[in-house]
């Protein structure tokens, strides 16, 4: 019967786990100890910085997610992320394809359609607002396809109820030299680091962890 309530709330059920997204202790978090997938997950920034730093985050999750074959779309008014950089997160630029349009509502509208095809791994919007009923739109969606959608949110002007399973807030840490653990540390920038913190879990608990994506 649990397993039936998490599927009409838009929980794909737990034999999924077997995608590792590498999140270790945050598993813990979600129903199951399995990260939603065939769900709309919705994330926040309020700094340029942090809107990078939630892009690297999310490509960590997708590297595992599309697998050796799996295909994205990027839809965006005015995209942030720079395609050469996800290759440090295991995944080939042309994996994606990146769809720009001048309105947001254009945005939402192309992502509600993608999220209908249920051959792609996965699809990410950019976008400043969305409402309860956008958001809905889009849970709908995926409750049909499994596919699973992430709304990248820049610079709201309010933090508003959504339909999403998740909301998330992901800001930039320092990064440590590559080595530094072993006392060997080598010069220049060492992998990302963040302050992810789950604000809100259908049914789970939120928290706040500081990780760091290895390569």
């Amino acid at each position: 019967l649990q397993t039936e309530i998490l599927r009409l709330q838009g929980f794909r059920p737990a034999n999924n786990s077997a995608i590792d997204l590498g999140l270790g202790p945050i598993l813990n978090s979600f129903p199951d100890h399995t990260f939603p997938l065939g769900a709309i997950h919705e994330f926040m920034s309020d700094r340029p910085e942090d809107a990078a730093a939630t892009s690297g985050f999310i490509a960590g999750l997708l590297s595992p997610l599309m697998g050796v074959t799996g295909t994205s779309l990027w839809i965006s008014y005015s995209r942030t992320i720079f395609p050469p950089a996800l290759k440090s997160f295991g995944i080939q630029p042309d994996r994606f394809i990146f769809i720009e349009l001048q309105k947001e509502r254009d945005v939402l509208w192309a992502m509600e359609e993608a999220l209908k095809c249920a051959a792609l791994a996965a699809v990410v919007g950019e976008v400043q607002e969305i409402s309860f009923t956008g958001s809905r739109r889009l849970q709908l969606a995926v409750e049909q396809s499994q596919v699973t959608g992430f709304v990248l949110r820049h610079n709201p002007r309010k933090e508003n109820t959504t339909a999403c399973v998740s909301r998330w807030k992901v800001s930039a840490l320092p990064s440590e030299p590559i080595g530094s653990e072993t006392g060997d540390a080598l010069p220049g920038i060492g992998f990302p680091q963040w302050r992810v913190e789950l604000q809100r879990i259908r049914n789970g608990r939120p928290g706040i962890w500081n990780i760091k994506w290895v390569d």
